[in-house]
């Protein structure tokens, strides 16, 4: 049977909000496709998603770019991680 927190919201995509606004930093796209268990490619696509709803940001650093939530990231995580303990 699926999870509860599956009903309700698309696993990966949630998933990645959450384990950013975890460390508060940004973080590198391959190492948050680790955390959340999917390729690389995968999370590309779900992180220009967030970043068109204006959830997270792209910061380049030489040839390397980071990840960071936005203010209303932050909210949206904070309230996915709510929701997971009302339903758990």
């Amino acid at each position: 049977m699926k999870d509860n927190f599956d009903v309700f919201f698309r696993r990966k995509p949630a998933l990645m909000l959450v384990a950013l606004k975890k460390l508060n930093r940004a973080r590198y796209g391959s190492i948050l496709a680790k955390e959340v268990d999917c390729t690389y490619s995968h999370a590309v696509k779900i992180l220009q998603t967030l970043e068109k709803l204006g959830l997270v940001v792209f910061e380049k650093k030489g040839r390397i770019k980071l990840i960071k939530l936005t203010k209303k990231g932050t909210e949206v995580a904070n309230d996915i991680e709510n929701i997971k303990k009302l339903i758990s």
